[in-house]
């Protein structure tokens, strides 16, 4: 049987090390660039679907108005709530500027897309609106992380709100 120096580190621990080195670059590197990535993607899906809205008014109105009708509000309202909403929150989140307050409205237009419309019609019931949800609960639970306005100015101002 060989006697393990006690000077000389085993394998395993340092296998380890490099694997705590591994994992605090992909924290330091790697995170910051999903927590953009989910802010794109998610702003992306939304910005499309408000350049769509505006590239056909009529049809807009004319969806919220016998496909889309929600409760409450009148479909020009809706229209222009909704077309408002998914063309400036968007940015908001590109910029990652009052992040988690953007990512609000547009986790409450998901809501209703999935749970009031998909309850009227199969084709709105779809599990990229789950998707949705959670990347948008994601940023209003996490913030927008370090690749963001949000955080420029909390380091600025020394608040950890970002």
């Amino acid at each position: 049987m060989t006697e393990v120096s006690s000077e000389q580190p085993s394998l395993v621990t340092k296998a380890t090390k490099l694997f705590d080195v591994m994992t605090a670059k992909l924290e330091e590197f790697g995170i910051p660039i999903v927590d953009l990535a989910v802010r794109v993607w998610i702003g992306l899906v939304f910005f499309r679907s408000g350049q769509q809205k505006l590239d056909d008014w009529e049809s807009t109105v004319f969806l919220f108005e016998y496909e889309y009708a929600v409760p409450v509000l009148s479909p020009v309202t809706a229209a222009y709530m909704a077309t408002a909403f998914e063309l400036a929150m968007p940015v908001l989140l590109f910029i990652g500027l009052a992040s988690r307050l953007a990512a609000m409205p547009l986790l409450g237009m998901a809501m209703v897309i999935q749970f009031i419309l998909g309850a009227n019609s199969p084709a709105y019931n779809d599990f990229n609106h789950f998707a949705w949800m959670i990347f948008l609960l994601a940023i209003m639970v996490r913030g927008p992380g370090v690749l963001s306005a949000d955080y420029l100015i909390a380091k600025k101002w020394g608040s950890k709100a970002a």
